[in-house]
């Protein structure tokens, strides 16, 4: 009998020091893989990918947005743009769009803090009842403050730089790009944009995109893109949108988009 007691202390002895050890390297290892659930769950997607695009170094506030100024004079552009055109263009549609996302955003104080590339990339993080003003005039924001930069009174002619040997080994020539850039922007249905992007391969891509829609929506980066809305070219072009197209890389601005470039490669 006395056996069989010793016996059976031993088991439970035995059993409950296994516990034990299984407990002790288990514990950190559950608590390792807690911290690892959190860290990530904090991060979400949008945060990940988060980059300027608004510019090579900076992203665009919107505590609050503010209308950038045109870094030229609205006459500066009449290779392609009227004066009336720019002033127009830049004062009242971009303006607009600056107001409407500022008013869509006086009852999300939070988003304020968020870049407007943020909230473009993480659409289904913003409230639905104010998703479409931001995806519109957030959009129209971002898309018009990279516009004015990829324009010059000194522009037009032959790319220079890296972005001309990249355009040349894409399409095979700048006669090729700048053929096909046209066709997809005169394809675009109704109101949008044409892009050259880099894509989420690192590939550069002849893109465009409806309304006020920015490339980053679909993980790409716009090195450079043209406005093919309507309020862009009518009073001088009026529905001869392939001439505004056209006359329209008389003031590219090759230096800035060659800087867009550089930002791109460094972001894949």
């Amino acid at each position: 009998m006395r056996i069989r007691s010793l016996l059976k202390v031993n088991k439970w002895f035995v059993v409950g020091f296994l516990l034990t050890i299984v407990l002790a390297i288990g514990q950190p290892l559950l608590l390792a893989q807690a911290q690892t659930s959190t860290a990530i769950s904090q991060v979400s997607p949008a945060t990940q990918q988060s980059r300027p695009v608004a510019s090579p170094k900076e992203e665009l506030s919107a505590n609050p947005a503010q209308l950038p100024p045109l870094p030229y004079e609205y006459s500066a552009l009449e290779k392609a743009i009227d004066a009336k055109t720019m002033k127009l263009h830049h004062d009242e549609h971009h303006a607009t769009y600056v107001e409407e996302l500022n008013s869509a955003l006086k009852k999300y104080p939070d988003l304020r803090n968020r870049s407007v590339e943020t909230m473009l990339r993480d659409l289904d993080g913003i409230p639905e009842a104010i998703r479409t003003t931001v995806q519109n005039n957030g959009g129209g924001h971002l898309n018009h403050t990279i516009f004015w930069q990829i324009m010059s009174p000194k522009g037009g002619g032959q790319p220079t730089g890296q972005i001309a040997q990249e355009i040349n080994k894409t399409f095979g020539s700048f006669e090729k790009f700048r053929e096909q850039f046209n066709a997809a922007g005169g394809d675009r249905f109704g109101s949008g944009w044409v892009w050259l992007v880099r894509n989420a391969k690192g590939q550069l891509e002849i893109t465009s995109t409806p309304n006020q829609d920015n490339p980053i929506m679909k993980d790409q980066y716009p090195i450079m893109g043209n406005d093919v809305w309507e309020h862009a070219y009518y009073l001088r072009y009026q529905n001869r949108r392939a001439e505004y197209l056209n006359n329209w890389w008389n003031v590219v601005n090759w230096e800035e988009i060659n800087r867009r470039w550089q930002a791109s490669s460094q972001q894949q």
